[in-house]
This record gives structure tokens, C-alpha cells and sequence, in this order.
């Protein structure tokens, strides 16, 4: 009689395992040994508009909590584009998100890694990246980025497990809004929701998409 190895294949592991085997092999860009809770996914979601029209920019998806919240939201799979670092999670959220345009790149160049691949500007940004590991000029620089990448007032929605913003406050540049504590979540987190408070044009690429 055959017997099952104990050891399960890659695509058997359990989504905790693939992100502490992440996290070992490189912490200071998962920032996370587990992904984020469904409580804490559907609170993230709960802050994207899904009949405002335009993308849906998810930076670290990871192995794609967020991305179900997301769809269960109402966001078409279709309007999403993921940006992950790790092949093995985009390898991953081709197989669960078929639809979704997922791309192995660098989310803190979101602008240059995500310019052919939108054709108006999004509706919103939504980032589970572990901010805190990068210096506050270039949070503030992601921030912008998103920005002049989405609509108008498009938030870009980040999570903690801090007590303080993720991304240094500037009243003058941008309006912040902190959800009350996730206790459900393991760590309990906070779900931070920033919109610009000055117009941003998109960006030459997306206007001459539109031209």
C-alpha cells in the first residue's frame, strides 16, 4: 500500500507556511510571518469604492487574502493588478486570481513597474507592503506615486500592527483616516486610508493612453 509523503508538495503548503518561509529567507520585505485575517482583508476592502471606475492596485498581495476581500467586495478580477516581489506568490495568484493582471516587480517603483499595464488611472491602491522597513522619504514618495497614478481622492489603503501611521503624517499633502483596532486579527492591526488633499494629474503614460 502507497503511503502519502508527510511532507506536502509546494502547492499543498498551507499560505502560513509559504509566508514565515518568506519572511526567514527575506523579513524586510515580507515584514509578516502570516498572512492578513479575513477580518482584517474585508476592513481593507470595505475602503475601495467597487463602482468607482479604474484598476485596483494591490501592492504585496502576498499569497492573496486581500485579493479575495477584495473580489467579494465587487472589484471584477479582471480590474485588479497585483504587484508582488516573490515569484512563488505570483506564481500562486496566477493560479487563484486568473483573470487579475499579477506582476513580479518592485511596488516601491510602482509608477515604472505598473506603466504598461494601465490604461486610466486607478480607483484605488491598496497596500499591505511593510512600510516601517524604508526610510519616510520614500513612503511619502510611494504615496505619491499612487497618487498621480489614481483618480482624484483614490485612497491608498495600509495596514499595521503599529500604533502610529505607517506613513509619516503631512497634513498639508494629504488627509489620513485610521479604522478603530482589528482584535480579530492576529496581531490585532489598524487599517490606515490616505487621499491626497491637492489635485493629481495622471501621469503622461496614462494621458496618453486616454489621448
Amino acid at each position: 500500500m502507497l503511503h502519502r509523503s508527510a511532507c506536502p508538495s509546494p502547492k499543498e503548503r498551507p499560505d502560513e507556511v509559504r509566508f514565515l518561509q518568506s519572511w526567514l529567507q527575506n523579513p524586510l520585505r515580507t515584514g509578516a510571518v502570516s498572512p492578513s485575517g479575513r477580518a482584517l482583508a474585508r476592513t481593507m476592502a470595505s475602503f475601495v469604492d467597487p463602482e468607482q471606475d479604474g484598476p485596483v492596485i494591490e501592492l504585496g498581495p502576498g499569497t492573496g487574502p486581500v485579493t479575495t476581500a477584495l473580489i467579494a467586495r465587487g472589484v471584477a478580477p479582471e480590474r485588479l493588478v497585483l504587484i508582488e516581489y516573490n515569484p512563488e506568490f505570483c506564481k500562486l495568484l496566477r493560479l487563484r486570481f486568473p483573470a487579475a493582471t499579477v506582476i513580479q516587480g518592485d511596488a516601491y517603483n510602482m509608477a515604472r513597474t505598473v506603466e504598461s499595464h494601465l490604461d486610466r488611472p486607478s480607483a484605488a491602491v491598496v497596500s499591505s507592503l511593510p512600510l516601517f522597513t524604508r526610510p519616510a522619504p520614500e513612503r511619502h514618495g510611494l504615496l505619491d506615486q499612487a497618487f498621480g497614478l489614481s483618480v482624484p481622492r483614490a485612497p491608498f489603503i495600509q495596514f499595521t500592527y503599529a500604533v502610529v501611521s505607517p506613513v509619516p503624517l503631512a497634513p498639508e499633502r494629504f488627509d489620513a483616516h485610521v479604522s478603530q483596532r482589528i482584535w480579530a486579527n492576529l496581531p490585532p492591526a489598524r487599517v490606515w486610508v490616505y487621499r491626497s488633499n491637492t489635485h493629481h494629474a495622471p501621469t503622461p503614460e496614462l494621458s496618453a493612453a486616454e489621448a
